[in-house]
């Protein structure tokens, strides 16, 4: 639940509580203005599937929106969000798509551009409203969109929440090179051929990598539940560490349930714990600040393996 108050308490909280703290300023302002970076309400369950958490946490600022928007709407307090039509660059894409995602998205000028248009309206009139910052910008006159591209001339990909499912997305990002960590669920797949034989020889390599260092930096004992493969573990607690088939012979700090392909792609730097864990493809039963620390570890192995 640490992961869940931290969305919650950042987001939801975070804008509720801010919005409170401001308001008497506000109220004195000439053209008082809150502009929340949150999505239009779209309750197609698709966006709720495999992250519910994050987007409660979203539409929770969304609906701090509505809420005051209606309830300051008479003291001339203007509250809107902002959402970007395609994805904006930052390292939360990266992590998302990786880096060829990059060429896919625009900066992050078109937002702060879309929010001086917003934050310069009549508070008393342009208020309640969920802006997509593409439509702000032609509104005002702006035609030339090209320069917000990261890398102009390329297709640009819709941002999340909007209409456009989140299959046709991962389509999109794979067809421009990317790697999305999102994708469909491959949970009922098959393995490919030889997939059996690529988890135990990963295995064998990490076996290869262990050390008493790297015992002591990580302190954690693994066992990984491959539906395909059965248990193995990974002992990175005890000696100078070890890995195995079957049950550990000692009790595990976390457990981790995928399918061997996604375990497979996960060492091999194709798949991030952490985005495994929101889209579904991983399930985490344990400590999590150690299921974290695999991910910062598979990093220093990526390059030894």
């Amino acid at each position: 639940m640490k992961r869940y108050d931290l969305m919650m308490e950042v987001n939801t909280r975070g804008t509720y509580l801010a919005s409170k703290v401001c308001l008497p300023s506000l109220l004195k302002s000439s053209n008082p203005h809150i502009l929340n970076l949150s999505p239009p309400l779209n309750m197609n369950p698709h966006w709720f599937k495999n992250h519910v958490a994050y987007t409660m946490a979203k539409y929770g600022m969304s609906m701090c929106v509505l809420g005051m928007a209606e309830e300051f709407r008479d003291n001339g307090v203007a509250v809107n969000a902002l959402w970007p039509k395609t994805a904006i660059y930052t390292a939360a894409m990266e992590m998302l798509g990786g880096s060829e995602v990059k060429k896919q998205c625009r900066n992050d000028a078109i937002m702060s551009d879309a929010a001086y248009l917003i934050l310069t309206k009549n508070s008393r009139t342009a208020t309640g409203n969920f802006y997509i910052d593409e439509e702000v910008l032609s509104e005002a006159g702006v035609t030339d969109f090209e320069k917000y591209a990261v890398e102009p001339g390329h297709d640009l990909m819709p941002d999340f929440f909007l209409d456009v499912a989140p299959d046709v997305l991962v389509k999109q990002m794979e067809a421009h090179g990317a790697k999305p960590a999102f994708g469909s669920d491959s949970s009922t797949a098959q393995p490919s051929s030889g997939e059996n034989a690529k988890v135990a020889q990963l295995f064998q390599q990490i076996q290869g990598t262990l050390c008493a260092d790297l015992v002591k930096s990580v302190g954690a004992l693994y066992a990984f539940d491959l539906k395909e493969d059965g248990n193995w573990y990974l002992d990175l607690k005890n000696g100078d560490g070890n890995v195995g088939q079957g049950d550990s012979p000692n009790p595990v700090d976390v457990t981790m349930t995928m399918t061997s392909e996604n375990f497979v792609k996960m060492f091999g730097g194709q798949l991030k714990p952490t985005v495994a864990f929101m889209s579904g493809k991983l399930k985490i039963k344990g400590d999590m600040g150690k299921a974290m620390k695999l991910e910062k570890l598979m990093g220093q192995l990526k390059s030894k393996l």
